[in-house]
């Protein structure tokens, strides 16, 4: 398997501020290729690929060496590859008829990765194995950083990251060959149904709390968002305010990821099989507000549920639960969830007046009650399972 491993790095000021100057000359090189490309095309119809550039960039580093040139020629090479995935996906965006959103020039805070393709060409993880107590990384043109790794590398170390995420430093491995760990079989099967009163609601009726950190921060967020509307641009004063907000909001999404993995572990512990909704969360969340011409409605209502799906973190959630599934050895199964929150688990009958409220669910046929979320994941399961038959019937 191939798995990433996140450590948070602890630079000391001058490491810091390299980091810092090896991010803005990324940004730069990335901003002047892109310029490049625009320039060639408009003016001589001419499509400049990626092969080209970094055959340009030896003689970039060579006329500046005290910028350009005193960083790793293979980070740099992974930027200007980083830029030709973009506009192959704007091309691709082109042909499938989607919107195309063409490449765009990166500002300070939209630039915030630097990545090295291979352990020991600019980089090196672990670069002072002697060391008895601390884990180093070297970089190219900072030093060696020291990095507190909470837990062991498993793999082969592929890849080498580092990222800015406010005023922290990270590395990310990339690592291959990752073993599996794989957990004893418990001969437990569940269906899961997310929601936003309760993070996950079980088909055996235990429900996993949505700890709502999002609306936990919201007044916090609120003042430090006004003072920032009041500060002028450019100043100190407004970086400060920026650099408040950006904490706030990454404080928030921490707390969601850790939720997120705690409650997936949870589930991956107690059940050998997990039946789950295959959402579209891009789609649930898509604004109702429509045009000017076909104005749409409960605008407000819809804006708030937006909000809630989001805070509760259900594309986290999901993505962490199908990891922590594949290297346990369990198995993850993803299922329509067209109509599981109308059919009832008893009878089958499907109606839309069998939902009467948020938590309530009372088939109008059999006269069926149940927690209307819990009769949704016992829909969910038995779905999962009837797939899971179907596949090893095939």
């Amino acid at each position: 398997m191939r798995r990433s491993f996140k450590f948070l790095l602890r630079p000391t000021s001058r490491q810091a501020a390299a980091l810092t100057a090896c991010l803005d000359d990324h940004r730069a090189l990335c901003n002047a290729a892109l310029e490049h490309r625009r320039t060639a095309y408009a003016k001589a119809g001419v499509s400049i690929r990626y092969g080209e550039q970094s055959a340009d960039l030896k003689h970039i580093r060579a006329d500046d060496t005290g910028g350009q040139g005193r960083w790793s020629f293979s980070s740099q090479q992974a930027t200007l590859r980083r830029l030709d995935k973009a506009f192959a996906a704007f091309f691709a965006r082109v042909k499938a008829g989607r919107t195309p959103g063409f490449p765009r020039f990166k500002g300070k805070g939209c630039f915030d990765t630097v990545t090295w393709p291979k352990d020991g060409d600019g980089c090196r993880w672990d670069s002072q194995p002697e060391h008895p107590t601390a884990t180093y990384v070297r970089l190219q043109g900072v030093g060696h950083i020291r990095a507190h790794r909470h837990r062991p590398v498993r793999g082969t170390v592929k890849t080498i990251s580092v990222k800015r995420e406010g005023s922290r430093w990270y590395v990310v491995l990339s690592c291959d060959d990752v073993p599996a760990e794989p957990l004893p079989a418990t001969g437990a099967v569940v269906g899961i149904d997310l929601g936003v009163a309760w993070l996950v609601t079980t088909s055996d009726g235990e429900h996993l709390d949505n700890p709502r950190h999002l609306a936990a921060s919201a007044e916090r967020l609120a003042v430090a968002q006004r003072n920032l509307a009041r500060r002028k641009r450019g100043s100190t004063r407004r970086r400060k305010a920026v650099a408040r907000v950006a904490a706030l909001h990454g404080k928030v999404g921490r707390q969601r990821l850790d939720g997120a993995h705690k409650a997936a572990l949870a589930l991956v512990r107690d059940y050998d099989v997990i039946a789950c909704e295959d959402l579209r969360i891009a789609n649930m969340t898509r604004s109702a507000s429509g045009t000017v011409e076909v104005p749409g409605r409960n605008v407000a209502q819809k804006s708030g549920l937006n909000r809630s799906i989001l805070d509760a973190g259900w594309g986290v959630f999901l993505t962490i639960l199908s990891h922590k599934a594949e290297s346990a050895g369990r198995e993850l199964i993803a299922v329509n969830p067209a109509n599981t929150s109308r059919t009832c688990a008893r009878c089958g009958h499907v109606a839309k007046e069998n939902r009467l409220a948020q938590a309530t669910f009372v088939c109008q046929r059999c006269a069926h009650a149940a927690h209307a979320d819990v009769n949704a994941a016992i829909n969910i399961l038995r779905a999962g399972l009837a797939l899971r038959d179907v596949a090893q019937a095939a």
